[in-house]
Parts: C-alpha cells; structure tokens; sequence
C-alpha cells in the first residue's frame, strides 16, 4: 500500500519526530468512482490511546476518483497571551489559511517545513491583523514566534478533508465521508499505523489499535 506520509508525526516538541512533506497526492486510477448519488458515509474507529497526553492524529486519503467536498471555512491559527491557537491546526493544500494576532503586542510567525526546515514564510503580525497563506504540499510544519520563544504549534496541511484527532480514549470519527476506498493513516507518537478501508456501506468501523 502506498502510504500518503512515510514518516511518523511530531505533534509537541517533547515528542518532536520526523516529519515530511510531499506533493498534492493524486488517486489510485485504478480504484473505481463511488456510485453516483450514494449518499456520504460515517467512518468511525478506535487508534492506540496515547498516555502521553499529546492527540493521535487520523488521515484518510482517498484512492478513488470520486469528488470530495472543498473547505466549508478557512482555518485560523490566533495568538493570545502568547499562545498560538489552536496548537495544532488542519489546513488544506491549495486553499487559504488565515493567520491573526488578538494580542496586545506585536508578534512574527515563523513556519517551517518540519523535515527540510525550509521556511514556508515568517511575518509579521502586528495587533489586530491577519495574514492569509495558501500551503502547496503536504506534511507538517513547525510554527513559533521569534519575539517570544516559549510560543510554539504545529499545522498539518493535508490534501484531504478528512484530517482528525483522536479524543483521549483513542476514538474518531469522519461524519460525511464519500464512498470508495482510502488509505487510512494514524500517527500515534512513535507508532505509524496504516490500513486500506473501503467505505461502501452507511458506517465503516475501523480498528486501528494493533499494526
């Protein structure tokens, strides 16, 4: 199976591993559209829990050629009492990610490429404003301040839509999901758990616990 990242994924500098990027993924030609007009799927599932306290993060990428939704919103990353919120944000490649600062000092945002270290851009952001950027490949990046050194997040830019976290008893869920088939992806700290899953019926189960 072709897997969508072929690294594990740092989610808090405690736990910082190595991550990559990759180019906008294409289908698998080979795997059928989902049917015209079957109406979308829930994808729920179970993933190791994490003691550590830091989220599992579950990706499911398509390997059909069936359309899946566009973003319904933008994503904002904030900064307040020097924190970025979220700490982890979901982006999608090819669309705009907004980026603001609701503090009352000024503050840069610095993001790199979390393997190569390259920067994807470092702004900015005095109190009030906002800056826009669009995140061409996917993979995961590393955000800090350079004002402030303790302010730290991270952004996983993904080319599909469903990108999650589990909760802390290890479970998610994916509520309108397009039917067909998906590699499914979970980057639980050191571990790296892939399976293929095919969504055909109204509710998919998947039990990614064990490798």
């Amino acid at each position: 199976m072709q897997a969508p990242y072929r690294c594990a994924l740092a989610i808090v500098p405690a736990l910082l591993l190595p991550a990559c990027s990759k180019p906008v993924s294409t289908t698998d030609p080979a795997s059928p559209p989902p049917l015209a007009g079957s109406a979308p799927a829930v994808v729920t599932g179970r993933v190791p829990v994490m003691t550590s306290g830091t989220p599992a993060v579950v990706i499911l990428e398509p390997r059909h050629t069936g359309h899946v939704p566009a973003p319904s919103h933008t994503p904002v990353m904030d900064q307040v009492a020097r924190s970025f919120i979220p700490p982890i944000l979901f982006v999608r490649t090819g669309h705009e990610a907004q980026f603001r600062n609701s503090d009352d000092e000024l503050h840069n945002i610095n993001v790199r490429d979390g393997v190569t270290h390259q920067q994807a851009f470092n702004v900015a952001v005095p109190t009030g404003e906002q800056y826009l950027h669009t995140f061409k490949g996917s993979g995961v990046y590393d955000v800090s301040c350079d004002i402030h050194a303790g302010m730290s997040a991270q952004i996983v830019a993904t080319s599909t839509p469903y990108a999650t976290l589990a909760d802390p008893e290890g479970r998610f869920m994916f509520p309108d999901v397009v039917r067909g088939a998906y590699a499914l992806t979970v980057y639980a700290g050191v571990r790296t758990i892939e399976r293929t899953i095919e969504v055909a019926g109204p509710r998919t189960e998947v039990d990614a616990t064990e490798r």
